[in-house]
């Protein structure tokens, strides 16, 4: 196991080296120009050709692009630095320590939810085939993978507000001043985030259900006589399940890209919110750290999922 954890962390170095190259070149390619942006911060004033020279080497973007990329690197790699915000001079680092507890209270919230809702219904629809809750299981499943993110957080602000005037808390309140308010503030949010999973969830937590109990061990389980209960909980499911956390794995991308839709719509100060206002600012340095954060985040929760077989299924070894 230690010998697979070894080879899996020294792959991440590769694939984090192609993800930076990746996220440092393309965003250079988005149409726009920072000091342009600047200009009309100022006043909207085009800038002279002398002035425009002093802004760039201010801001490091008069050297060619691959050089660039060698600093923001080399800082990252000697230093443990993601660079500087364009804008206002801070560090990217300490941004991004300040928005993580945030995204990561939604995240986490989003997935809750998701899997208390996903996990008891495709259990039901599994155990009670072709029944009429199964029917109605896997409708709102569908239901649930159909609904874009972005318009039910658009549609739970627009229709309580016009019905009964009533809309989300968009004011951001910080746990350590009143966590009953804060956990009411994202409770929505969360809910809209974790939808779409939930309804794949439920989808792939019904078809597992359905093949392990037909699988001779479970068969011989009921030949003993044990209890139904018995049987779902300590036989079935922990099988069942090893497919549903692959799934919540490859979900993981998708739960990033919803935290900046969810952040935006309702006013969440989170690391998604960031990000955006960094590729709106063409705040460089901003984007590459946040992108490169989450890269990461991705590759190190995908290892930790694949370690969670073995746990899952004794006859799963890593060599």
């Amino acid at each position: 196991m230690s010998a697979y954890i070894i080879r899996r962390l020294l792959l991440l170095i590769p694939t984090l080296l192609i993800a930076s190259l990746i996220i440092f070149f393309i965003q250079r390619i988005i149409p726009g120009n920072i000091i342009d942006l600047m200009a009309e911060q100022t006043g909207g004033f085009a800038v002279g050709e002398v002035d425009r020279e002093a802004l760039e080497h201010a801001l490091g973007l008069d050297v060619p692009i691959h050089v660039q990329y060698g600093h923001w690197f080399g800082d990252i790699i000697l230093h443990g630095s993601l660079g500087e915000s364009l804008w206002r001079g801070t560090s990217v680092t300490d941004e991004i320590v300040e928005r993580l507890p945030v995204t990561f209270e939604l995240a986490l919230l989003g997935i809750i939810i998701s899997q208390l809702i996903a996990f008891p219904i495709g259990i039901y629809s599994g155990i009670r085939q072709d029944s009429w809750g199964d029917y109605l299981g896997r409708t709102f499943a569908i239901g649930l993978i159909a609904i874009p993110n972005f318009w039910l957080a658009t549609m739970v602000i627009v229709f309580p507000s016009l019905w009964w005037g009533w809309s989300p808390p968009i004011k951001f309140i910080h746990f350590t001043d009143d966590p009953l308010g804060n956990l009411g503030m994202f409770i929505i949010p969360a809910a809209v985030l974790g939808a779409s999973l939930g309804g794949t969830t439920m989808r792939m937590t019904r078809a597992m259900i359905l093949e392990v109990l037909r699988q001779d061990y479970i068969r011989t389980a009921w030949a003993k006589g044990l209890r139904e209960r018995t049987i779902i909980m300590r036989h079935a499911l922990k099988n069942a399940l090893i497919p549903v956390i692959t799934i919540l794995g490859l979900q993981l991308p998708l739960l990033v890209g919803g935290t900046v839709i969810i952040e935006q719509i309702f006013c969440i100060p989170g690391m998604g919110r960031l990000m955006l206002e960094a590729i709106n600012a063409r705040d460089y340095p901003m984007v590459s750290g946040v992108m490169i954060f989450v890269a990461s985040f991705v590759l190190v929760a995908n290892l930790l999922v694949d370690l969670t077989y073995a746990y899952l299924d004794p006859r799963i070894h890593y060599k």
